[in-house]
């Protein structure tokens, strides 16, 4: 039986519009919480937990640009933000890179692309990132 993971052992691949964007070298987000609603009743008794409604972060995704990819694609992308839908698959990898599982899904839409920083005193790498606001829960 496989033991703990990695961060590097996912490969997530992002959809646009039915259009296939690829695997993405980043994910941020995507979690799940819930509100927090307590009652505290007379007679000094302690509060009573009363749950809350489900929540789902935004997801940040991020890649290396790559002109010969992103440049052709950054139009479209700016296009579709506020509009663009989106489903994101984190998918588990075993030790040899082989899919392991049930992927997890999120869907949603676009919500912001990010073109890469630029600083003339920098050789770090230039990313692109697109946020994803979530509709409804993600799904294994």
């Amino acid at each position: 039986m496989p033991g703990g993971t990695r961060q590097d052992t996912y490969s997530v691949t992002v959809t646009l519009n039915g259009v296939n964007e690829g695997v993405w070298d980043k994910k941020d987000g995507g979690e799940v919480d819930s509100e927090e609603f307590k009652y505290n009743p007379g007679g000094m008794v302690p509060p009573v937990s009363l749950g809350g409604r489900k929540n789902v972060g935004n997801v940040t995704l991020s890649r290396l640009f790559r002109l010969d990819r992103d440049q052709a694609n950054l139009q479209r992308y700016i296009n579709n933000v506020g509009r663009g839908s989106i489903v994101i698959a984190q998918q588990p990898l075993d030790i040899d890179g082989n899919a392991y599982g049930a992927a997890l899904i999120y869907r949603g839409t676009l919500k912001r692309c990010t073109p890469p920083t630029v600083d003339s005193e920098s050789s770090s790498p230039g990313m692109i990132e697109l946020e994803v606001t979530i509709e409804g829960y993600p799904t294994v």
